[in-house]
Formats: structure tokens, sequence, C-alpha cells
């Protein structure tokens, strides 16, 4: 059986019940992100960067700023859906925005945003009581979510990420 280039972890599914567990499980993998795009990126040079994890797919470098802009993306959403009622969000076209101009920047300055942007998230993150984990948003495309269920999703988007990665790099002897 060949591995699923596009979704080398599985595909997402928000149907599962949110634990304690399971809330400090992806609390801990956004903490620890940043650290691991850092690591799975560790020694590639420039050639690599723009290599695409899969045909037709993002290169490294664009997956690494479409977690930057992911991730600030969902912050803002945590603290929207924190401070208002179900609120509706706003999508936005992510593939659009991996072709814009800043996609083909060093990486670095995303990996430092991703870090700050992890740092504060993870704060908020910790000083959220079980009753902000059952506050909803609504995407428009997508329904009604929980918050536990966004951190779910966004702890999810990070391995997945990662994986296109890590495993492009297995895959090309890096």
């Amino acid at each position: 059986m060949s591995e699923d280039l596009s979704y080398p972890i599985g595909k997402f599914n928000k149907s599962f019940e949110f634990t304690p567990e399971l809330k400090k499980q992806f609390v801990g993998e956004v903490t620890e992100l940043p650290q691991k795009l850092r690591a799975a990126i560790e020694n590639l040079d420039d050639e690599q960067l723009d290599t695409p994890y899969r045909p037709g797919g993002w290169t490294v470098r664009q997956t690494i700023h479409h977690v930057a802009d992911s991730h600030l993306n969902s912050l803002v959403r945590f603290k929207l859906a924190l401070t208002e009622d179900a609120p509706t969000i706003r999508p936005y076209y992510e593939d659009r925005w991996a072709e814009l101009a800043d996609s083909f920047l060093p990486v670095e300055p995303s990996l430092a945003i991703t870090e700050n942007l992890h740092l504060r998230w993870a704060t908020l993150l910790d000083s959220m009581s079980d009753a902000d984990f059952e506050r909803k948003l609504i995407h428009p495309e997508s329904g009604e979510w929980t918050l536990g269920q966004m951190l779910g999703l966004y702890a999810w988007h990070g391995r997945h990420h990662t994986a296109h990665i890590t495993r492009l790099r297995e895959r090309s002897g890096w």
C-alpha cells in the first residue's frame, strides 16, 4: 500500500470526545510545534526548501509560511470565540495565500512568527477553563466548531505539515 502524500497522518476527524487527556496532548502539540518545524527543516538548503512535498503540492518553504499564516488565523479565531457569542469566522483561500510574494521569502521570518505566536497561543490555552473549550464558532463552509475541536484541528494541522516535510526528507534521503 502506498503512502498518501497529501495526508501522511490521515485526515482530521472532529468527532472525538474532548477529554482532559486530549486537552493536555493537544496543548502540548501546539506548544512544541515551533521546535518540531525547526527540526524538520534543519540543514535544508534553498533547493531542498523549494522542493514540493508531493507532485503538485507546496514546497517546503511555502508549507512553513502556510503554517504561520494558518496559525495566525487560528489564534484570532480563538480570541473571537472567547470574546463573542458563537462568531462566524472568515475563511480564506490558503492556496492563494501560498502564491503571494511573502511565501517565497526565507523561512526564518515565518519560523519566528510561529515561535512567538505559539508562545502567546499556549499561554491563552493554559488560561482557558473547561467551559471555554466548549465555546463555539461558526465556519461558513464546515459549520459549528467548539474550541476543543479547533484545538484538535490545529494540533493535527501542525503534525500534518511537519509530516509532509519529514516524509519528504525520508523519501529523498536528506
